[in-house]
């Protein structure tokens, strides 16, 4: 009776058992997905030349794959965290007797008895609580675990999943951003140190409590002697080993608005989960180089400019964009002075009035509609009914007041004739410039009235070097980008730009506004970027009350545009022209950026021919002499006869 007794008794406490394990275990999750496991991952931004530049995460994270990670650093975190990591099957009934008793003897839990694999667990699938059902529920999934992984896929999970403190995920992240190198490459004071952080990251920082993760260091260094890992020796001499932890600082954002850019054109094409978890590789124009040097220049110049002005009304702003003439793509992007303060971009985002630095695409309009630089008009006051104004007239000046009486167009442009530009614009019509202002493009709203030829309408500084490129590549407009390719974690290629190119204005028509605003540069409003010392096109730009004030230029491969102003639209100061406000940036930026390139000559297209007239009136002349010059015309359209007076010999004109 007792055999049968004692029998019965058993067989009850197995099927309890059973049946506890049953309930407990028949809502785990299932495991079969960690053959397969894809943690959050950060996503890479790289510039032109596969350089990191920046990263997009929830979760610090870079994977690694086990066998990559030296061995000393597996020994590490076992002989730290689990001794019998190799012997047990998941969980560990030495540890967790061990743990039971101390926590009996304290009255509540204050030892774990987790294992590496019920860690992974617990990171995986369950919560931190410290409950004995969460920590049974654990014990029965790592038990899972173990018979569905081996011991090194287990500890590879481990590795790119733990929490290693200050944002980092995993063991290569936390080599990065402790020690500045791949985990591939750690020593043995290195994987002691990281491997005694588990335990509290944040207590055993390096860079908080050195002298508290040193102990902890010292104490996995020890544990490793007793598992046999290493010898007393080498303890001795990693523990005497000087750390040389990376420094701590802020990243430095070197290209603050354009990553913004960047991030948000991923997450609103691709959403947040993609760009912050999958592990993107995104490839993107920025040259690293030229972004440095684009920082520098605006804060150079604004710098130089507070200092004339002693502004008591706050930050001067101002903004950058500098574009490849032949492709779009963006090399430099500077937003503001600081991103952040204001995360406000103002070379894509801000609608500014371009003033002067409007004229260019009227008077290429009017070239296509017949007119050449030769053209004259008079400068002398004009009057307009405008019921806007307290007497009921608009009446525009020049910037200096002044009216030059009969000028050719090339004068006007070169010296930014206000006046001049809204006859050419009463001339050719006020559609027909608006649309071919857009066509160039110009996306923002136009105002369809006479101020227009003054550059009223806002428009960004995006939009103004993607216009000035048409001229700079022989009439072809492109479409400006910033991101060349992106890539998954897997390598499936998301997308990948294309150069979007297309002839919308006669390259001949083009090359004759380029032809006049390189004198622009030579003798005009932007002679201040002419010791650059190489073919530059470019012109200024300048609002009412010098509220604004801009440069773009270029030379046949590059174009930068540069807008300087106050986002309360406040004046800059009486002097603080285009010229002299914004074009000193320009060249302090360009200066650096071009020079290791070779000099470049704007290509003459066919159909152009040069003919010697006087630069006052147009007119062509037989002799050259003082005040003549090489005139640019259509060869359907040229003054006069085909005689000597052409230049035959067009390179001789740019040597």
């Amino acid at each position: 009776m007792f055999a049968l007794a004692l029998f019965v008794v058993i067989l009850l406490v197995f099927a309890a058992g059973a049946v506890g394990y049953y309930i407990l275990a028949i809502d785990l999750p299932g495991i079969a997905a960690l053959k397969d496991y894809r943690p959050s991952i950060a996503s890479c931004v790289y510039d032109d030349n596969n350089e990191l530049i920046d990263e997009f995460f929830l979760e610090d994270r870079k994977i690694i794959k086990i066998d990559e990670v030296p061995k000393i650093v597996h020994h590490a975190f076992i002989a730290a965290e689990d001794s019998r990591f190799y012997q047990h099957q998941g969980f560990d009934m030495q540890s967790i007797s061990r743990a039971l008793f101390k926590n009996f003897e304290a009255g509540h839990i204050v030892q774990g008895a987790s294992t590496i694999t019920q860690q992974v667990a617990k990171m995986m699938y369950l919560s931190p609580e410290k409950k004995y059902m969460r920590k049974v529920r654990e014990a029965i999934l790592a038990y899972k675990i173990d018979k569905y992984l081996t011991k090194d896929e287990i500890l590879n999970l481990y590795l790119n999943q733990i929490y290693l403190g200050h944002g980092t995920y995993g063991i290569e992240s936390a080599s990065l951003g402790y020690f500045g190198k791949s985990a591939k490459s750690l020593t043995l004071p290195e994987a002691a140190m990281l491997a005694g952080l588990p335990k509290a990251p944040s207590t055993y920082s390096p860079f908080l409590h050195y002298d508290k993760a040193k102990q902890r260091q010292i104490y996995v260094l020890t544990r490793m002697v007793e598992d046999a890992y290493i010898s007393p020796s080498e303890m001795k001499r990693a523990a005497e080993t000087p750390m040389k932890l990376r420094p701590v600082k802020p990243k430095d954002k070197v290209a603050a608005y354009f990553i913004e850019s960047v991030r948000r054109y991923v997450q609103e094409k691709y959403g947040a989960d993609v760009l912050y978890k999958e592990g993107l590789s995104i490839y993107t124009t920025l040259n690293l180089s030229a972004q440095k040097y684009a920082r520098e220049a605006i804060e150079q110049g604004l710098t130089e400019l507070e200092d004339r002005e002693k502004y008591e009304h706050g930050l001067v702003q101002g903004a950058l964009y500098c574009m490849d003439v032949k492709t779009g793509a963006i090399r430099a992007m500077v937003g503001g002075r600081d991103f952040n303060k204001s995360e406000f971009n103002r070379a894509t985002q801000s609608r500014r009035q371009p003033g002067s630095a409007f004229k260019p695409l009227i008077y290429t309009a009017a070239f296509d509609k017949g007119m050449n630089p030769s053209t004259r008009f008079v400068d002398s006051p004009v009057v307009f009914e405008d019921v806007s104004k307290e007497d009921g007239l608009w009446k525009p000046k020049n910037f200096d007041e002044k009216f030059l009486g009969p000028i050719t167009m090339r004068t006007a442009l070169v010296q930014s004739r206000n006046v001049v530009t809204i006859k050419i614009l009463q001339e050719i019509g006020i559609d027909y410039a608006a649309s071919y202002a857009m066509n160039m493009g110009i996306t923002s709203p136009i105002s369809r009235n006479l101020s227009l030829a003054l550059g009223t309408s806002g428009i960004t500084l995006q939009e103004m070097v993607r216009a000035y490129g048409v001229l700079a590549n022989e009439g072809k407009k492109v479409t400006p980008y910033f991101i060349k390719k992106i890539v998954d974690r897997t390598g499936n290629v998301f997308e990948e730009t294309k150069v979007q190119s297309e002839q919308v204005i006669d390259p001949r028509i083009a090359f004759m506004t380029t032809y006049i605003m390189q004198d622009v540069v030579e003798s005009g409003t932007g002679r201040r970027v002419k010791s650059i010392g190489r073919p530059v096109a470019g012109k200024t730009g300048t609002t009412n009350d010098v509220r604004d004030a801009w440069f773009i230029g270029f030379t046949p491969s590059t174009i930068t545009g540069i807008w300087v102003g106050f986002d309360q639209e406040i004046s800059l100061g009486k002097k603080e022209v285009g010229g002299r406000a914004a074009a000193p940036m320009w060249l302090y930026f360009m200066e650096k950026y071009l020079s290791n390139t070779p000099v470049e000559a704007f290509p003459i297209p066919e159909g152009i021919v040069f003919v010697k007239v006087d630069s006052k009136t147009g007119v062509p002349v037989k002799e050259a002499g003082k005040g003549t010059i090489y005139e640019c015309f259509l060869e359907s359209a040229q003054p006069g006869e085909k005689t000597d007076d052409i230049a035959d010999d067009k390179e001789e004109l740019f040597r």
